[in-house]
This record gives C-alpha cells, sequence and structure tokens, in this order.
C-alpha cells in the first residue's frame, strides 16, 4: 500500500476515534456550537491520541484547532470524564518520576516560582484584582473581583480571630496582598514568605511602611512561633510526599492556643500527579491534594474546626482573570509572544471549565492544635 495512502486511512480511523469520544461530551468536530471544535490541521488527530491532555494542549498553542468557548468545551470533556479514556505515555513517565523523586524537596522547590511566578510581574499586575490576590475569591455579597478578593481576605482574617498585635506567618504570601490588607485593617505583624524573586521585590515595594516583613524562604526553613498561620494557594506547590512534613512544621511554628488557616485547590480522588499540561507549561512540580490526603497528614496534629468548600467561586474567579488579560493583551503582547497568548488562554479558561464541571473543588480549612474551648465558630455564614 502507498505510504500516502495507509497515512490518510490511519488518520481517518483517528479522526472517527477522536470523533466518537467526543460525541460522548455533546462536542462536535466542525460543529457550529460554541463548545465545538474546529480542527485546522490533520495532525491534531494523531497528537491527541498519542499524547492525551498535554498534546490537546500543545496542538491549541499550535493553532491546530479553535473553538469559541475553550472553558465549556472543557467542561464537557470532564463531565464525560474523556480524560481517563486517552492515556498517554507521558501521563506514565509523569506518574513513574513522582513515584521515584521528591519533586517538591527545598532544592526544587524554587522550580516553580522560576517558571511560573517569575514570567512577569507585568502580567499578573494586568491580570489579577488590584491587591494581586493570585488565588479564587469569594462571590457570595459581591459583584466585582476587587470585592470578591477583599470580602475573601477579610474572610480568612474573621476565621482566623485576628487580633492587633498578633505575629502571623503567611506561607506562600504572593506579592503581599494578604499582608498588606491584614496589617492594616487588623493591626497584625505579618512575615510572609515566597520561592519568587519577582513576587519578593514587588510585595516588599507594596507593603513598605508596614509591619510585614517578606522574605524569599522555603517554609522548612522556618523556625520561630507565630499566633496565626496562614497559606493561601501554596499547598498545591507542595506535594504528596511532602504533606505530612508540611503540616508538622506548621505545628511546630503555631503557638498552642493558635490557629491555621489551609486554603487549597483540592481533587474529588487522591492523586500523585497534575495533568501533564499544566506539569509541563503552567505549573511545574504541582499537585491537587484530596480531602483523604489532607487529612491523613493532619492526624494526630490538628483538630479540625471548620471545612468551607466553594469551589463554584473559582469558575467565576478565573473568567474575570482571563477577562481582564484579554482586554489588557493589547500592552502585553509587546513583550509576550502570540504562542503565549494560546498558551495563557487555554490555562485559564481549561481551569475554570474544571471547576464548572466540578473535577476541581476549593477548600479553606481552619485547624488548632488543641481544639477551641467550647467550639470554633465559623465566620462566613
Amino acid at each position: 500500500m502507498h505510504y500516502s495512502v495507509a497515512l490518510n486511512i490511519t488518520t481517518k480511523k483517528l479522526h472517527d476515534r477522536i470523533e466518537h469520544l467526543l460525541s460522548l461530551a455533546d462536542v462536535a468536530v466542525n460543529g457550529r456550537r460554541p463548545w465545538d471544535i474546529r480542527v485546522h490541521n490533520d495532525n491534531f488527530y494523531h497528537t491527541v491520541m498519542q499524547c492525551g491532555s498535554l498534546g490537546l494542549g500543545e496542538s491549541y498553542m499550535a493553532g491546530w484547532w479553535d473553538v469559541p468557548q475553550v472553558d465549556e468545551f472543557i467542561c464537557r470533556v470532564l463531565k464525560a470524564n474523556l480524560q481517563n479514556k486517552v492515556i498517554s505515555v507521558w501521563d506514565f513517565l509523569y506518574y513513574l518520576q513522582a513515584l521515584l523523586m521528591n519533586q517538591q524537596c527545598v532544592k526544587r522547590s524554587y522550580t516553580v516560582g522560576e517558571k511560573h511566578y517569575d514570567i512577569g510581574n507585568d502580567l499578573y499586575e494586568r491580570m489579577l484584582d488590584k491587591r494581586m490576590i493570585y488565588s479564587c475569591a469569594f462571590w457570595k455579597n459581591a459583584a466585582t473581583l476587587d470585592k470578591a478578593q477583599e470580602a475573601k481576605l477579610d474572610m480568612v482574617c474573621r476565621k482566623l480571630e485576628l487580633k492587633p498585635g498578633m505575629r502571623i506567618l503567611d506561607i506562600g504570601c504572593g506579592w503581599g496582598g494578604m499582608a498588606q490588607f491584614a496589617a492594616k485593617n487588623y493591626g497584625v505583624e505579618i512575615v510572609g514568605i515566597t520561592i519568587s524573586r519577582e513576587q519578593l521585590a514587588l510585595a516588599r515595594q507594596r507593603c513598605a511602611g508596614l509591619p510585614v516583613e517578606i522574605r524569599l524562604q522555603d517554609y522548612r526553613t522556618l523556625d520561630e512561633p507565630f499566633d496565626r498561620i496562614l497559606s493561601l494557594g501554596m499547598f498545591e506547590h507542595v506535594g504528596y510526599k511532602n504533606y505530612r512534613v508540611y503540616m508538622e512544621k506548621v505545628s511546630c511554628l503555631l503557638k498552642e492556643d493558635g490557629l491555621f488557616l489551609l486554603h487549597t485547590i483540592g481533587s474529588n480522588t487522591s492523586q500523585k500527579t497534575t495533568d501533564s499540561w499544566i506539569q509541563k507549561y503552567i505549573f511545574p512540580n504541582s499537585m491537587l491534594p484530596s480531602a483523604k490526603q489532607i487529612t491523613a497528614a493532619i492526624e494526630g496534629l490538628f483538630v479540625l474546626e471548620d471545612w468551607h468548600a466553594f469551589g463554584a467561586d473559582y469558575d467565576k474567579t478565573l473568567m474575570c482573570w482571563y477577562d481582564n488579560f484579554q482586554s489588557n493583551w493589547h500592552d502585553l503582547k509587546k513583550k509576550y509572544d502570540e504562542r503565549f497568548f494560546r498558551m495563557w488562554k487555554y490555562y485559564l479558561l481549561s481551569c475554570a471549565g474544571s471547576f464548572r464541571a466540578r473535577n476541581n473543588q476549593l477548600w479553606q480549612i481552619v485547624l488548632s492544635p488543641q481544639g477551641i474551648p467550647g467550639g470554633y465558630r465559623a465566620h462566613y455564614k
């Protein structure tokens, strides 16, 4: 058989296979609905079948396919559980690597800072709210991103029952938005740690004149007491091999009458790796914890006082970030190319679709070393 004929037959088989899989999610190839994909390059079919999620994202970055609403397309794919119907060699390799190595050891912990958070403060300034909070907002009584993030920060402070003069640790302080808010509004002293040099510089600038100290430091190297500890959107970088180590360190740093608030994205199932495309292009060495993994890590160390789930709010937060990113692209494109635009668009919208499908969760968990006398009162109802 002539090579070109054989190639055409193979492509047709792959086309039919993918068309069938997508039909299970009510997605059509070259259809007319906002979640139907338009294929521009037949290499798309082979790449997706061979590389799974990694191939889907890379082929989008290459412009081999488009869809009017990436978020809704991904939502439907995840609801139909298609991600488990195409397992690639890359998925196996990432899994094997996670088993054999501690990818989030102290030496490697700064990798995500260099690869993601150090991309450029200009990008995040234009994408996030005015305080540059890079974690899920709380939309219950808010109409704008700024107000929703302010509501989240205030809720965190109330959950921690902050009082003037307290010394607070912010693990993964980002650009200092939480530290700045708590110092200004609750009269506390903050130590914030980050693994990003770009975050460090801007956080110090934004918190100048406040009782806030920002450090470039891994959490495992801390050794000093705190009245309260919080972590907003950092636990996703800890890794399953370090969950217990993380909780033991927090336990050692927290005073006996203290409180610890953990704000993290969560997975419905226990995993040892993350999505292969996210791993390669967005958050290297990242991993979403399950409820089971978190409770196992805190057993014997903390009393679970409160578990607050509001994952649906992350869909709206991500869509706001995308709108900001897109509306500011005319300035950002002077520094970032078209491939970056498609990568970042795919990142934000595919994550929004994942939360919309309830494939990912968002939890705020309040823990105490010995239990609050008389019980803990929830501060968000």
